[in-house]
Formats: C-alpha cells, sequence, structure tokens
C-alpha cells in the first residue's frame, strides 16, 4: 500500500462509497485527514478521529468559506458526485444542471479556492468515469460531466506545475457502491442490469471501491511524482475492448 504518512488530504465524498473506503484506506496508510459531505454523520460514521466538514461543494459561498479555515494541504481526492440517467432529449433542465453543479462545478470550485492551500509538491486526484470517455446511450448529463472533470484534471495539471502540484483523474468502470445500488433497486429487472453492468469488460465483475482507492492513494503518494495530467481508467480492461 502507498504510503500516505504524514500528508494531510482532502477526502470529499466521504461519507459513502469510493470516497468513504479511501478515507479509511488513506488513514490506514498515514495520512492526516480531512473529510467533507454534505451529511456529518455519516462522516463520522466513516472515520470519528478525522476532522469533518459538513459541505455542499457545489455552493460557492460555501466553498470560499470553508477555504479560509482549511489549513494547508498536500493532497485532495475529490469524489462527491452523482449519477443521472437519460438521453439529451429526455433529461430536464433542471436535473442537467444539477448533475454538472455536483460533478464538476463542486471540484472546480474546490480547486479554484483550495489551489493556495496546496503545499507545493502536493497531488490532486479527481474521479471521472470510464463513461466520460466514450459515449453511451442514456448517460448524457453524467457524461458530459465527467468528460468535464477529465479536462480539469488536464488543465489544473499545466496550471500548478510550476509548484510542482500534480493534477490526474481517475476514471471507474461500474464499482458496487450505494450509488449503484440505489440504481439498481429502481430497476424493474435488477438482476439483469446488474448482469449487464458487470458484462462490460474481460474481467465480468464489478469493481470494488477498495480497489478505486488504492490507485488513489498511489496517485496521491511520492511513488507517482512524474504522472500528472492523465486520465486512467479503472474498469476491468473496459477501455480496452469499447
Amino acid at each position: 500500500m502507498s504510503s500516505l504518512r504524514g500528508k494531510r488530504i482532502l477526502v470529499t465524498g466521504a461519507g459513502s462509497g469510493i470516497g468513504r473506503a479511501a478515507a479509511r484506506l488513506f488513514w490506514d496508510s498515514g495520512a492526516d485527514l480531512v473529510l467533507a459531505g454534505r451529511r456529518l454523520a455519516e462522516l463520522q460514521e466513516t472515520l470519528w478521529v478525522a476532522r469533518h466538514v459538513a459541505l455542499d461543494h457545489s455552493d460557492e459561498a460555501a466553498v470560499a468559506a470553508f477555504a479560509e479555515q482549511c489549513p494547508d494541504l498536500d493532497g485532495m481526492f475529490l469524489a462527491a458526485g452523482q449519477l443521472l440517467t437519460g438521453s439529451v432529449a429526455s433529461t430536464p433542465i433542471a436535473a442537467f444542471d444539477a448533475t454538472l453543479a455536483a460533478n464538476l462545478r463542486g471540484p472546480w470550485l474546490l480547486c479554484h479556492h483550495l489551489g493556495p492551500k496546496l503545499r507545493e509538491g502536493g497531488s490532486v486526484v479527481l474521479v471521472g468515469s470510464n463513461i466520460g470517455l466514450r459515449a453511451i446511450p442514456d448517460s448524457a448529463a453524467y457524461s458530459v460531466s465527467k468528460a468535464g472533470v477529465h479536462m480539469l484534471a488536464r488543465v489544473l495539471a499545466q496550471e500548478w506545475a510550476p509548484r510542482r502540484i500534480r493534477c490526474n483523474a481517475i476514471a471507474p468502470g461500474p464499482v458496487h457502491t450505494p450509488m449503484v445500488d440505489t440504481r439498481l433497486a429502481a430497476s424493474e429487472d435488477p438482476a439483469g442490469d446488474l448482469a449487464r453492468l458487470s458484462s462490460v469488460n474481460p474481467l465480468k465483475r464489478l469493481g470494488t471501491e477498495v480497489e478505486v482507492a488504492l490507485l488513489a492513494a498511489h496517485l496521491l503518494s511520492d511513488e507517482s511524482t512524474w504522472t500528472t495530467g492523465v486520465v486512467i481508467p479503472i474498469d476491468g480492461g473496459a477501455d480496452a475492448v469499447f
């Protein structure tokens, strides 16, 4: 496991899913954590010994106020987001705006306001998606938002390079998270949808939250100091066959 000992890292979306798994893994690897999410109780359940901040990362005033009191950071893992299915034609404009706010505006605001808090040599990892790398049916708003996250990582890698701060994005495929469970629960054919999700990669299974967290830990550590400005698929090989 990559060593994060002594590094202060902000984790957003830390109340569940990939963010929660990452927070626990980073803590076990020696990091000093600041956990952010909408619900304070869920953050405390993730890791009660960390600092906890109830935060809507799409609210600029809230992010700016948080930045004023946030300590200097060695890294950020920005995992908060939301899933929305639907075509361009069928997606309500309000739902599109909410998806862009959660998945792209939020990370952009955090990087805008917290960039000055990052120490030289730090690292930021944004969570994109493998369907931000290609178009698939019924994922219009989500795909667009995650494609924007990928470009944001590339832009920040250029802008922060003089300070030796790295920025990368990871692009998970279907991962067994509460968000996926919610999607399956609302389906007319949960078993069939799970089988379809599991079949889109050569390994024929969903990923796990910890598998994604391990990649993030590597990118946040000093083991990846020459890796910046890239989007790394972590999707069981789906990127190689699509």
